[in-house]
């Protein structure tokens, strides 16, 4: 365990998606939905057309905008959006902090995003996509694994409902990236098993750490070369 409060990190993280949120009311965003221009520049987006006057410009991960990739899951479709993605962050986040500290735990966060925009390349990479579901469904994932292996039971705990609940809101509900939440739930889970055999094994804390940025490379540059492909995506 941890000598800090477990919350630093998350604290931080959901400052950012505040402010970006914030950001995106300013370039003409709204409450409700909608984040403007912001949106636009910087939601996950594999390949996509805008018309710029008489001129129509190609836009994408395909076209090497990169950035997309992690600034897409910083944006949101609208306050009750964010609400509900920093709720479950904080809730789910200040444990696994707890457990690991905060600079593992934003390895993990990173991989479970990362995860999350791979999924959202080989299901959808035409639809511009938002929000820090797919970060967030990967703590629920990572959460699952850890009591999971420590003999917990988490239907008991609250987590498997928790999980289930909003996989079946995913399916259920239009307009809600699939590849997005299943991905970043995927990713999150494995990233936790490769953290829990590392610490199994006595491995030194460094190597967990650098699981976690090994898998958050690995996980974007397949998602980049996905992007690549979108011509004919692999599960689309």
């Amino acid at each position: 365990m941890q000598s800090d409060d477990g919350r630093n990190a998350t604290t931080a993280i959901i400052g950012l998606n505040i402010a970006a949120f914030l950001g995106t009311l300013v370039s003409g965003g709204s409450l409700a939905g909608g984040g403007g221009n912001a949106t636009i520049d910087f939601g996950l987006l594999g390949y996509g057309r805008v018309r710029d006057g008489f001129t129509i410009v190609h836009i994408g991960i395909a076209e090497g905008e990169w950035w997309r990739l992690a600034t897409g899951a910083f944006l949101h479709g609208g306050l009750l959006h964010l609400v509900f993605n920093m709720f479950l962050a904080w809730m789910l986040g200040h444990q696994l902090e707890q457990l690991h500290g905060p600079g593992r735990f934003v390895g993990l966060y990173a991989a479970s995003l990362a995860a999350g925009s791979l999924g959202v390349m080989l299901l959808d990479p035409l639809a511009l996509t938002v929000g820090a579901s797919g970060a967030v469904f990967g703590l629920m994932g990572a959460t699952l694994v850890h009591q999971l292996r420590r003999g917990i039971n988490p239907w008991s705990s609250g987590v498997g409902g928790l999980v289930v609940i909003n996989l079946i809101f995913t399916v259920s509900r239009p307009g809600i990236s699939l590849g997005g939440h299943v991905g970043g739930l995927i990713g999150g889970a494995v990233v936790a098993w490769m953290i829990d055999e590392a610490d199994r094994r006595r491995a030194p804390r460094s190597v967990g750490s650098a699981l976690t940025v090994m898998a958050t490379v690995v996980f974007a540059v397949a998602a980049i070369w996905a992007a690549g492909n979108w011509a004919d995506p692999l599960l689309g």
